[in-house]
């Protein structure tokens, strides 16, 4: 074997080129290359590990994708952690001389990841206490849809135009939420309408459960309501009631085909619909006016 051992010579020569030293730790090039095959192997077993345990590990079990998918990454940043401190030691590296440079580096990075660590964390709150799951209908701030996706770091909600909304996870934390479909995707909603004061309430009452029955998208139970609301400037003014859970997401479409119904049903049963009106009394007198003559 003297043959491969003069063969190897020169790359065992090249592997122990020092590169720089870390207290009394000399970094060799073969020292990075180590560092740098082991590391690559530890985050792609780990991507592995992660896998297997959402998809095999917990996919018979009743724990929700989302927690599933927090487990297997928490578990993944451990090993990982571990993985990179036994690199360390075994590339002969003595980590109580990296003690000052990982502080100083740590506080800075600490700084600069500050938002980052409060989503991380806020999304692992998410995920293990659910107040919003996936396939809710969510209102945080302005925006308004189906939350699709719950990361660790954000979470993704797509609008009723199909627009995809990355929303922070600490926002979920730290602001008001409005979670329409928490129980279930039950939802009731109150519809306005005004009648002329020449209009019967009771008839008016009859023809708004008639056309809420008849729609497709109302619920029977609960079933629809109206409430006598009260009395307008120019009206009589009514709130129809109804339950839905097909159109929960989209209630402006209930709400246009529920008033196209409306105005038909009036019209056939001779209902008006008023519009703001004005009554001016002049009454009749004199009117004194002393002329002033100018001097």
């Amino acid at each position: 074997m003297d043959w491969l051992s003069e063969l190897l010579h020169p790359l065992d020569t090249f592997s122990h080129i020092p590169l720089y030293s870390v207290g009394d730790t000399t970094i060799t090039l073969g020292t990075v290359l180590y560092l740098t095959i082991l590391v690559v192997a530890l985050f792609y077993s780990t991507a592995k590990l992660k896998t297997w345990i959402v998809e095999r590990l917990l996919s018979r079990s009743h724990v929700d994708l989302g927690v599933r998918h927090a487990i297997g990454a928490i578990v993944r940043y451990i090993v990982v952690a571990l993985g990179l401190i036994i690199i360390l030691q075994t590339a002969g590296i003595n980590l109580s001389t990296l003690t000052v440079l990982f502080g100083a580096l740590g506080i800075g990075v600490g700084f600069g990841l500050q938002s980052i660590t409060n989503n991380f964390v806020s999304g692992i709150i998410l995920l293990l206490e659910r107040p919003i799951k996936v396939g809710d209908r969510i209102e945080v701030g302005d925006v308004h849809g189906d939350v699709v996706n719950i990361s660790p770091r954000a979470t993704t909600i797509v609008t009723n135009d199909n627009i995809a909304i990355i929303v922070p996870n600490a926002d979920f934390i730290s602001s008001k939420v409005v979670n329409w479909s928490y129980t279930n995707r039950d939802v009731r909603f109150n519809f306005p309408v005004g009648v002329s004061y020449s209009s019967d309430p009771e008839q008016v009452r009859r023809v708004l459960l008639e056309v809420a029955q008849a729609h497709r998208g109302v619920l029977k139970e609960p079933g629809p309501s109206v409430l006598f609301d009260g009395f307008g400037d120019s009206s009589l003014d009514f709130l129809l009631r109804v339950w839905t859970r097909e159109f929960s997401t989209v209630p402006g479409v209930l709400r246009s085909e529920l008033y196209f119904a409306i105005s038909r049903a009036f019209k056939e049963e001779g209902i008006e619909i008023p519009f703001p009106q004005r009554d001016l009394h002049i009454k009749s007198g004199t009117l004194n006016v002393r002329q002033v003559s100018s001097s």
